[in-house]
C-alpha cells in the first residue's frame, strides 16, 4: 500500500489534472446492482462531518492511509457493487485506480459537523450534481436530518430538494438519507423509532419537483415492514455502526427481502469490524444479498 499511496501524494503535487484523466478513463458500471440484484454500497464519508470514531477510539478513520487500505480491500471482494464519499477520498481511489466497474456516488453536505450547535444547518459543503455528473459517477447522497424544534430545518429541507432537482434533472440517482432528530442535552439525536422512521420517509419522498431518479437510504429498526409501506420510492439500507454483529446482520438480511429494498450502504461496520477481518465481514453482508 505505501507505494500506491506514494502514488497519490505524487500526483496531487505533480500532476493534479490526473484526477480527472482518471475519471475520464474510469469503466462505469453497466448497473447499480450486481450479479445479485442487489446493491452493496460501501460509504465512507463520515470523517468530512468531523465523525472519525468507531467503537471505542474516536480517530480510527482519521487515518487517511489505513482508510484507504480498508477501502481497497473492501472495494475488491465479490459482490460490492459501489462506494460513498466525499471529493478527497473518492479521487485518491480514481488515483489508485480500484473505481473501474463500481458504482460511484458523492457526498453532497457535510456542514453538519456532528456535535455542533449548528448540526442541523447541513450546508452543501461537499459535491454539487454539477461535478458529479462530470466526474461520471452515478448519483449524490444527502444527510436530512428534520428536526422539528430547529428552525433552520426548512432551509435544510429546501436545500436537499434543490439537490434532488438538479441531480434529477441529469438522470443521477439522489440519495436522500433523511432522520426525524431533536435536541437532547445539547446533541442532536435520532429517533429510531418505526414511527419517527415513517414519517421521515414520507417527508423525504416528497422533496423535489421531480422523483424518478430519487432513492432513499434509511436505517434498520424494528417494523422494517411497516416503514418501507411509507413510500414507494427504492431503498437502500444503511448499516452505521452496530454494538453486535450477528444481530445487525440478521436485522439487515430480513429487510433486504421487502420489495423495495434494494441493497445496503455500509460502512464503519465493515470497514472497522470488531474482528478486525475487513474481507470477511464484507463477504458476510455480501451474502445476505
Amino acid at each position: 500500500m505505501a507505494e500506491r499511496l506514494s502514488r497519490i501524494v505524487s500526483a496531487r503535487v505533480g500532476d493534479p489534472a490526473a484526477i480527472a484523466t482518471a475519471a475520464a478513463r474510469r469503466v462505469r458500471a453497466s448497473s447499480l446492482l450486481g450479479e445479485h440484484g442487489k446493491a452493496m454500497i460501501i460509504a465512507a464519508d463520515h470523517p468530512a462531518r468531523g465523525a472519525n470514531g468507531v467503537g471505542g477510539d474516536p480517530d480510527a478513520m482519521a487515518d487517511r492511509f489505513e482508510l484507504l487500505d480498508r477501502l481497497c480491500v473492501a472495494l475488491e471482494r465479490p459482490g460490492v457493487t459501489g462506494v460513498l464519499a466525499t471529493a478527497d477520498i473518492l479521487e485518491d481511489l480514481l488515483l489508485l485506480g480500484v473505481l473501474d466497474g463500481k458504482s460511484v456516488f458523492g457526498s453532497m453536505n457535510r456542514a453538519g459537523l456532528a456535535g455542533s450547535v449548528f448540526e442541523i444547518d447541513d450546508r452543501f459543503t461537499g459535491y454539487d450534481a454539477e461535478t458529479i455528473a462530470a466526474m461520471g459517477f452515478d448519483g449524490g447522497k444527502m444527510l436530512t436530518r428534520i428536526a422539528l424544534d430547529d428552525p433552520a430545518t426548512p432551509s435544510a429541507l429546501s436545500a436537499t430538494a434543490q439537490a434532488v432537482n438538479e441531480l434529477n434533472d441529469r438522470h443521477l440517482i439522489a440519495m436522500v438519507e433523511p432522520f426525524l432528530s431533536r435536541w437532547d442535552n445539547g446533541r442532536i439525536r435520532n429517533d429510531l423509532s418505526p414511527e419517527a422512521v415513517v414519517k421521515s420517509v414520507t417527508i423525504a419522498s416528497g422533496l423535489g419537483r421531480r422523483t424518478a431518479y430519487t432513492w432513499l437510504k434509511l436505517p434498520v429498526v424494528d417494523d422494517m415492514e411497516r416503514v418501507l409501506s411509507a413510500s414507494t420510492l427504492p431503498a437502500l439500507l444503511l448499516g452505521g455502526e452496530v454494538k453486535d454483529a450477528e444481530a445487525a446482520f440478521a436485522s439487515w438480511g430480513k429487510a433486504l427481502r421487502l420489495p423495495t429494498a434494494q441493497g445496503l450502504v455500509v460502512g464503519r461496520s465493515l470497514l472497522y469490524p470488531a474482528s478486525g477481518d475487513v474481507a470477511g465481514a464484507v463477504d458476510k453482508a455480501v451474502s445476505l444479498l
